[in-house]
């Protein structure tokens, strides 16, 4: 049986709307990336040293990655020599098939948020622009939906507007939110925060936070001082430092991602903006340079297209055309 075939069986009986979200949200990376794999298939009788070649490009492109797209493509030659595959029929199915190996790479990665007994406490960093305060206000109400109390802190205190935003979502999701005036210290906004959780007896506490680049060294200091504050208020904490990160920025994401990494532990990346691009091949890069699991996708506009990450799913939100029509051959 194909890779296809039993990835079909697979997520058959799981969420079907979860599904289809995958599928749409990576139409635009799948009709590019997708489709020029099939025009390959189509120019290319036999699997060869061109065909390898171009199949390189077309994954660069998709901005899967340099080291990834080398350990890809070695693993596909390690394959179709020992399969004895001569022909290109049914290659895109050992193409995603091997896409999935390297993403979990011999390990089931854990995207579950790492919840407490009492006061969870998540931390979101991310530079401006990448939907960092969308985010927390779809990840509120997924929490709440799922019958949590939650809170947030106004922790992006310099960034005009950022605390009006914060409260715009925090009004819309029905979350109180903590917040000083702008300009003041994020630090102790973060202490207030904590006091607050506490005393309410909140389950979950997201704290937003500054996100400006010009002045690198200046942002970096500041989370590890909201990191050192809320590590003396909550032993181990924070629980969760999510990474967010906009698809679309394709390989600067990764740049981001290794500044956000040296000053503080993120935990688990929040990758917005899946559905706006055709690179959506990032996801493996970041899995594979950075071994941080995705977390998190973002599939759309709706409240509900924040989605937990699943590789199966978004294989499949790749290669959806060519699964279906496998399957109805």
């Amino acid at each position: 049986m194909s890779f296809f075939k039993k990835l079909k069986e697979k997520i058959t009986g799981t969420n079907e709307t979860v599904t289809e979200k995958f599928k749409d949200g990576l139409s635009k990376t799948r009709n590019s990336f997708t489709s020029k794999v099939n025009d390959l298939v189509a120019r290319f009788r036999e699997v060869d040293e061109d065909f390898f070649e171009e199949l390189e490009e077309l994954l660069l492109q998709a901005d899967v990655g340099v080291e990834t797209v080398m350990e890809l493509v070695d693993q596909l030659r390690w394959e179709v020599q020992r399969k004895n595959i001569k022909n290109t029929e049914g290659i895109q199915s050992v193409i995603s098939e091997k896409l999935v190996e390297i993403y979990k790479d011999g390990e089931e990665l854990d995207t579950d948020l790492n919840m407490q007994d009492d006061l969870t406490v998540i931390l979101m960093v991310g530079v401006n622009g990448v939907g960092k305060t969308t985010t927390i206000g779809k990840l509120a109400a997924r929490l709440k939906e799922e019958g949590k109390t939650v809170m947030l802190a106004a922790g992006d205190t310099f960034r005009a507007g950022a605390i009006d935003q914060l409260v715009v979502w925090g009004e819309r999701v029905g979350v109180e939110v903590i917040r000083q005036s702008e300009g003041s210290d994020p630090a102790a906004v973060m202490y207030d925060a904590i006091r607050a959780a506490k005393s309410r007896k909140v389950d979950v506490l997201i704290c937003d936070t500054a996100g400006r680049l010009q002045n690198k060294v200046n942002l970096m200091n500041e989370l590890e001082k909201v990191h050192r504050v809320i590590g003396k208020e909550i032993e181990g904490a924070p629980h969760e430092v999510l990474l967010a990160l906009d698809a679309t920025t394709g390989q600067n994401a990764l740049i981001q991602a290794q500044t956000f990494k040296e000053a503080t532990n993120v935990t688990g990346i929040v990758l917005t903006k899946l559905d706006g691009t055709a690179k959506g091949g990032i996801v493996l890069a970041i899995r594979n340079k950075l071994n941080i699991p995705v977390k998190f996708v973002g599939l759309g506009e709706g409240m509900d297209d924040l989605q937990p990450f699943d590789p199966e799913k978004y294989v499949y939100g790749l290669f959806a055309d060519g699964l279906e029509k496998e399957a109805e051959e």
